[in-house]
Order: C-alpha cells, then structure tokens, then sequence
C-alpha cells in the first residue's frame, strides 16, 4: 500500500479540536498514529473513547474519512483473517498502546 500524509482530527472531553498530520499506509494506522500523537501533547485533554469521531483527511489527493473509535475497537477485537490483515491489526494495537 501507498504511504499517505493525513490530517487527523479529535475532540477533546472539552469539545476542543485538535489536529495532527501523520504519516501511514491505512485509515486505521492513521488513527492510531494521530491518537497517539494527540495523547501524547500537553495541550490535549483527555480524547474520549467509545463513540468519539475522529476526522481523516488524506492528502495526495485529499480524501476525507470519519471514523468511531467503538468501530476501530471493534476491528481490533475480531480475531482472524489473512495474515496481512493479522499484522495490521497487531501494528495499530501496538500504536495505540504506545
């Protein structure tokens, strides 16, 4: 897959935005990293889990996705699959636990 500049935009528990650009190959990868980004900046408050939405805009040419975390939580949790999709899924646990 192409690696793709992204924006990735969340909420705040304050309902303030925030955003970063990061670097990946997938829309999931992509959350993560911005999650991880967002979580690890002193500016951020808490991002909420569960229903929050959180805005991907990709670049080159730009394409913009919204994605619920509960969604990617749950994509996490089925087990299975091809072995890409088995490394994925282990890379963005691996993201978001960092």
């Amino acid at each position: 897959m192409a690696v793709r500049t992204c924006v990735v935009t969340a909420k705040d528990f304050e309902g303030i935005e925030h955003s970063v650009q990061v670097t990946a190959e997938t829309l999931y990868e992509a959350v993560a990293l911005g999650l991880r980004a967002l979580r690890q900046n002193s500016w951020v408050d808490e991002i909420a889990s569960g229903f929050n939405v959180i805005q991907v805009a990709v670049k080159e040419p730009e394409v913009k996705h919204q994605v619920v975390i509960r969604d990617l939580e749950h994509w996490l949790s089925v087990h299975g699959g091809s072995p890409k999709e088995v490394a994925l899924k282990n890379r963005v646990r691996t993201l978001l636990k960092e």
